[in-house]
């Protein structure tokens, strides 16, 4: 069985884990004094001095791997998150090292080079061995072998859904042998996957062991069962998982919280609900809109005097958004169009070569340099530096009704940037996958990512190709 394998391999895991993190130690040593150097020279610790730290540090980086992951299926994990799991795990046995070796004990006499080189190597080397590996199971599991057998509970949406992933990637591992199910005919395919039978069929399957998994799928109507089907798979010892039928209305990784033993999950968590995280975002954007302001003030000075000398009308454009709590604000821009009558410009966006753009208003908004005086809505409070664009209530009352989820942005403050934007949705672009995306954001908030989608701000530019 796979799940007896699994046990094997992350033994052998944890061994090989061992050798590399020995292997590296040395190799450290070795590029230092015998790469970039002669040899050791006159008061440096030789190799054996070193190789007595390894019993302690062995032990420790395979409890920290433990931890952080490192062991844990990986079938369907990409390998961005493998790869990030290693380096946080060698990020805090490093750190972890350092401070017992020169803050603690004090054995000044050791190396930071030797420490820097290992950390690198390490990382390296653990990272690009399990890339190999991944590699090669892959092949393998293309091929046949090494599969994970799973027999699914319940038709449903969830079901259909979950068939269609495996189907899509054989790389994985998994083979869906069959559905059980009350309510389709036995023989129904889908995608090559067979109704066997009846939920009651669950006692005869399981005592014959040869599943690795149960995938429950019931559908919303015969959830009745759930307790029942969980009970048998419980007593035959099967690894269960649940896949709920409700998953259009939960996000991806839920918020669960435990209400004096009762498990509630929340519809959706939205990390900026919470009080640090809000003052930590405010902090940001007061500092980032202030420097904003600050380096951009001679190109605004600039728009100014053109706009000013080539159009008549106010410079500074102000448009009625719906922000944070679906609060209504005036959004700043710079005055790109002629001037026109009182409402006509909530009426529609603007469309290729509209007539009422201005040449000087043209080049700000395929530069996005109209978008400049947004920096004092973020001061203000209005804005932040990153989140969902903010749109006009006209559109939003028109949306909400048409796209699913789309009130959800409004949880958060809009942004002048955000991962919308940088992933090439601004303009006149699919206002369904801009809320994908959007909604991605809010449920996968850190300070890291909005610095991550300010820097992506930068590197992929400006110009707006679907600005008109």
């Amino acid at each position: 069985m796979i799940k007896d394998n699994q046990k094997v391999f992350n033994r052998l895991m944890v061994l090989i884990d061992v050798g590399i993190t020995t292997a590296s130690f040395v190799l450290a040593y070795t590029f230092k004094f015998y790469v970039l150097n002669d040899g050791p020279g006159i008061g440096v610790l030789p190799l054996r001095e070193y190789m007595r730290l390894l019993p302690f540090i062995l032990p420790f980086y395979a409890l920290i791997y433990y931890v952080c992951s490192v062991y844990a299926p990986k079938r369907t994990v990409r390998r961005r998150f493998e790869i990030y799991g290693i380096i946080k795990a060698n990020t805090i046995g490093i750190m972890a090292l350092i401070i017992v070796l020169y803050m603690i004990i004090r054995e000044i006499n050791f190396s930071r080079s030797v420490i820097g080189f290992f950390y690198i190597f390490n990382v390296g080397i653990t990272s690009g061995f399990r890339l190999v590996l991944r590699r090669g199971l892959r092949t393998i599991r293309r091929k046949g072998y090494n599969l994970k057998h799973i027999l699914l509970v319940g038709y449903s949406r969830a079901a259909e859904e979950y068939i269609d992933r495996l189907s899509d990637n054989p790389q994985w591992g998994y083979v869906a042998c069959g559905i059980l199910d009350n309510h389709i005919p036995a023989g129904t395919l889908y995608k090559g996957v067979k109704v066997l039978g009846r939920l009651g069929n669950l006692e005869v399957i399981l005592p014959e062991n040869k599943l690795d998994e149960i995938a429950i799928s019931l559908p919303l109507k015969d959830y009745e069962h759930l307790e029942n089907i969980v009970a048998t798979c419980e007593k035959y010892g099967v690894h269960t998982k649940f896949i709920p039928d409700y998953n259009s209305l939960i996000p991806s990784k839920p918020y669960t919280e435990d209400l004096m033993g009762l498990p509630v999950i929340n519809i959706r968590y939205v990390p900026l609900t919470n009080t640090g995280n809000i003052i930590i975002k405010r902090i940001m954007d007061v500092a980032g809109s202030l420097l904003g302001i600050l380096i951009t003030s001679p190109i605004m000075l600039a728009a100014v005097i053109l706009i000013k000398l080539t159009s008549p009308g106010p410079v500074i454009f102000k448009q009625e958004r719906v922000g944070l709590h679906n609060k209504p604000f005036d959004m700043y821009k710079f005055r790109t169009m002629e001037r026109q009558p009182p409402g006509e410009e909530k009426k529609a966006w603007t469309v290729r070569n509209d007539p009422r753009v201005t040449p000087v208003g043209r080049f700000l908004r395929r530069t996005s340099l109209d978008e400049l005086p947004q920096l004092f809505n973020i001061l203000r409070g209005n804005m932040s530096l990153v989140g969902p664009r903010p749109e006009r209530p006209h559109f939003v009352e028109k949306f909400k009704e048409e796209i699913p989820r789309y009130m959800v942005k409004h949880q958060v403050r809009p942004g002048l940037t955000g991962w919308a934007q940088v992933n090439g949705l601004r303009g006149d672009t699919s206002i369904r996958k801009r809320i994908e995306y959007d909604i991605y954001y809010i449920e996968n908030w850190t300070i890291w990512f909005d610095l991550k989608i300010i820097l992506m701000t930068f590197f992929t530019g400006f110009i707006n190709k679907n600005a008109y």
